[in-house]
């Protein structure tokens, strides 16, 4: 009879090669995801900051908020301005918010692709198990059960990966989408008063 160990390290030593290399590649997309998350968090906590203390000369916003358009100059009217200017400062809100998320989307590929992936191992590890089963010619449990549970090992690596990776997508994407807002409205506040106060004196809307 085979001993069977259910702990992570132990179901990977006892597994085949092909299920081996399924859950050190597993485990490696969950690490990777961790890293991932964690730098989202902090790029997300710098972004909250910054909008909380927008007028901070070498804050995150300053790039965003001191652009200055080509040709704001030959605007006559103050809502020529506010336009271009909230235009501008979109387009480097997106690059700001673009870098900031860069991650995000390798998250949603693990979270979708994983399972998939542990559910492979499971079947190839089953498959190898039920050939084993056939070569002793015994298919009692105490044969049977080592193969079957290192094998449904690579499902559980799977999940292991894809379910933080879908939590930390959704909310932290949807953290970023709340701060990307209060963006927009920061934006469009900042561009009526620069419009209104780079309007020359005695010149018409």
């Amino acid at each position: 009879m085979e001993s069977l160990t259910l702990t992570p390290w132990g179901l990977f030593l006892q597994a085949g090669i092909v299920v081996k290399f399924v859950m050190a590649a597993l485990f490696a997309a969950s690490i990777w995801c961790w890293i991932v998350i964690v730098e989202a968090v902090i790029k997300l906590g710098r972004l909250r900051r910054a909008l909380a203390a927008p007028d901070r000369a070498d804050g995150l916003l300053a790039r965003v908020l001191s652009v200055e358009p080509d040709g704001l100059a030959e605007q006559t009217g103050i809502a020529e301005r506010r336009a271009l200017l909230a235009r501008e400062m979109t387009r480097a809100a997106r690059r700001l918010l673009a870098e900031a998320e860069r991650g995000l989307p390798n998250l949603a590929v693990v979270s979708s692709v994983a399972p998939f992936v542990g559910l492979f191992g499971t079947v190839w590890g089953i498959m190898t198990s039920f050939a084993g089963i056939a070569e002793a010619k015994e298919t009692s449990l105490a044969i049977v059960a080592p193969g079957i549970a290192e094998a449904l090992a690579a499902t559980a690596y799977g999940l292991a990966a894809a379910i933080p990776a879908s939590v930390g997508y959704n909310r932290i994407g949807a953290a970023f989408n709340r701060c990307g807002q209060d963006l927009v409205d920061l934006i469009d506040e900042r561009a009526g008063v620069r419009a209104r106060k780079n309007s020359l004196p005695g010149r018409a809307d």
